[in-house]
This record gives structure tokens, C-alpha cells and sequence, in this order.
């Protein structure tokens, strides 16, 4: 049984994209799913990741620190760079522009754990800077946003904070407060838990696309492109970066998927509250197909790849990342 919901869990990118390509020609199938529902759906994902998280995790980012501080660094300058660059080379519409950089701004996305699982890379690294990443976007995500999206339209930093603070704060420390004292029901219900909150954010990204299917048909290609060149980046960028650096194969593979996956579904809910009324949580939505599409090549091809190719370190360290987690 865990296996089955192990394998629903790792065809992520293939619900998304499925699901996605049905709502641009039946959105009346998941444009239900809106409103309210899309900031529950993202708490969902958030407590669903602070139910997989212990104290023991944040010892272990103490051990790593420059690491996991070189993708945090990466993660807040690479990706809104990209963003920021993108919109104004492709001359996006204003609206697209901003829904571009505000998902450049995001913090890494939870569905990096899976790919880099995957894809063979360092595991307990990617959970690590995810969990990182995400308590550092409740400053760094409307701070960067104000900075870059503000020359196009007024941004409310402190209400792009506040709202942070409680679709992500909040959900992850009630997450790691019922691990801490409800362990024994909590381990009941992780193997499900994953599942959970790919079921959110298929539903969250299908919505989004279905309610604006019209304006992504219409004018579909060049924001296509400005999203594809986006994640294109943040992969590549991350994996160069890292390489420089001089870091093994397992870390550049992680840094690189990291980086290049956004937490789209909160790019999705700040676009809905803060810029409603108009077309910029589309990119966000799109960014979790694309970013996903992309993330899984890339895994199946670094999976493919001879294990005499990676270090006999690299692999002693992936087998006992995959048993941490």
C-alpha cells in the first residue's frame, strides 16, 4: 500500500500536466476549486510539510550550514534575477511580468524533494534548503517583490508578509507542534500525507489555468516561453553554480533542482490576493507544469546515468540521505 501511494506521489509532474491540459478546454472541471479554497489548499501543503519535519532536522542544517546557506543565497538571487530580466527582455504584458517575478521570488517548492529523490541527489540537503528557503521567504519573498515588481504597480509589502506569515508560518509550526507531541498519530498518517498535498497543488495550479484558459489560449506562447527560459535557468544556473563552487555530483544535482522548482502555489495565492482582478497568477500556475515537466527529464536522465560515473562518496551519501528521510 505505501508503495502504491509512494508511485501516485512521484507521477507529480504528470498530474500537473494532465490535469493541466484538460482545464485550458474544460475549465468548468476545476474551476470549483477557487477562492478560499486555494489558500486552504496551500495550508494544506505547508502543514504537510511541517508534519514531516523534527527538531533533529534543524540540528542537521546546523551541520551543513554552507550548503544549505549557498542554495538559500542562490535561491533569492538567481531565480528573481531570472524573473526580473525575462519579463523585461520578452516585454511581458505587465500583468504576466508580475506574476513572473512574484513566482521568482517564492521560495523552492516542496515537489523538489521528490524530484531530487528521483533524480538521485542529496535528499536531506533538498528537504533542508526547502525548509529553509520557505521560513526565509516570510521576509525575502515580499521584500524582493516590493524591489522588482514595484516600478510596475504598487506593492503592499507588509501585507505580502502578513499574508506569508500565515499560508506558510503558521501551517508548518502547527505541522512540527502535532509531530512533537503527537508522534505516534502523526507517523499513522505520513504515507499519505505526501499524497495529500500533491492533490492540492494539482488542484490549486488546474484552477488557476482553467479560470484564465481563455488569456493563456490567446496569448499563451510568449508567456510559455518567458517560463520555460525561467526554469531552463534556474536548473542550469543552480547546477553551474554549485560546480564552481567545486561541490560533488549529488549537491549540484540537488542545488540545481532547488533552485530551478518555485513553491508556485504561493506565488499563486499572493498573485490572488494581492494583485486580484489580474492575469498574474497565471505564470504561477503554468511555472508548476513547467518547472515539473523539466525537474522529472532532468531526473530521469541523472537516474539513467552509470553509477560508475558517480563517486563511490556520492552513493554511500545518497543511500543514507534516502534512509534519513
Amino acid at each position: 500500500m505505501i508503495r502504491f501511494l509512494n508511485l501516485l506521489t512521484n507521477l507529480f509532474p504528470v498530474w500537473v500536466f494532465i490535469t493541466g491540459f484538460i482545464a485550458l478546454y474544460q475549465p468548468s472541471w476545476f474551476i470549483w476549486f477557487r477562492g478560499p479554497l486555494i489558500v486552504w489548499g496551500l495550508a494544506v501543503i505547508m502543514l504537510g510539510m511541517g508534519l514531516t519535519l523534527t527538531i533533529n532536522d534543524f540540528r542537521k542544517a546546523l551541520k551543513m550550514p554552507k550548503a544549505v546557506a549557498i542554495g538559500f543565497g542562490a535561491q533569492f538571487c538567481i531565480m528573481p534575477f531570472l524573473g526580473w530580466s525575462i519579463a523585461h527582455l520578452l516585454q511581458l504584458p505587465k500583468e504576466f511580468a508580475i506574476g513572473l517575478i512574484l513566482v521568482s521570488c517564492c521560495p523552492g517548492g516542496t515537489a523538489s524533494n521528490v524530484v531530487s529523490y528521483l533524480a538521485k541527489a542529496n535528499v536531506a540537503l533538498s528537504v533542508l534548503m526547502t525548509m529553509v528557503s520557505t521560513f526565509g521567504a516570510i521576509a525575502m519573498t515580499p521584500l524582493l517583490t516590493k524591489a522588482l515588481v514595484g516600478t510596475l504597480i504598487h506593492v503592499n509589502a507588509w501585507g505580502l508578509f502578513l499574508s506569508t506569515v500565515q499560508v506558510v508560518l503558521l501551517p508548518i509550526i502547527l505541522g512540527l507542534i502535532l509531530r512533537q507531541f503527537f508522534q505516534k498519530q502523526i507517523l499513522k498518517i505520513l504515507p499519505i500525507s505526501p499524497l495529500i498535498s500533491v492533490i492540492a497543488i494539482v488542484l490549486i495550479c488546474a484552477s488557476i489555468i482553467g479560470q484564465n484558459s481563455q488569456a493563456i489560449l490567446s496569448s499563451g506562447k510568449i508567456l510559455l516561453l518567458a517560463v520555460i527560459f525561467l526554469h531552463l535557468g534556474g536548473f542550469s544556473l543552480g547546477y553551474l553554480f554549485a560546480r564552481i563552487l567545486g561541490y560533488e555530483q549529488l549537491i549540484r544535482r540537488t542545488i540545481s533542482i532547488e533552485i530551478g522548482m518555485q513553491n508556485s502555489g504561493l506565488g499563486v495565492v499572493l498573485a490572488q490576493k494581492h494583485f486580484s482582478g489580474t492575469l498574474a497568477t497565471v505564470p504561477c500556475a503554468i511555472s508548476a507544469v513547467i518547472h515539473s515537466i523539466i525537474g522529472s527529464i532532468l531526473a530521469g536522465v541523472w537516474r539513467m546515468k552509470s553509477p560508475a560515473e558517480i563517486s563511490e562518496k556520492d552513493s554511500i551519501t545518497f543511500e543514507k540521505n534516502v534512509n534519513e528521510v
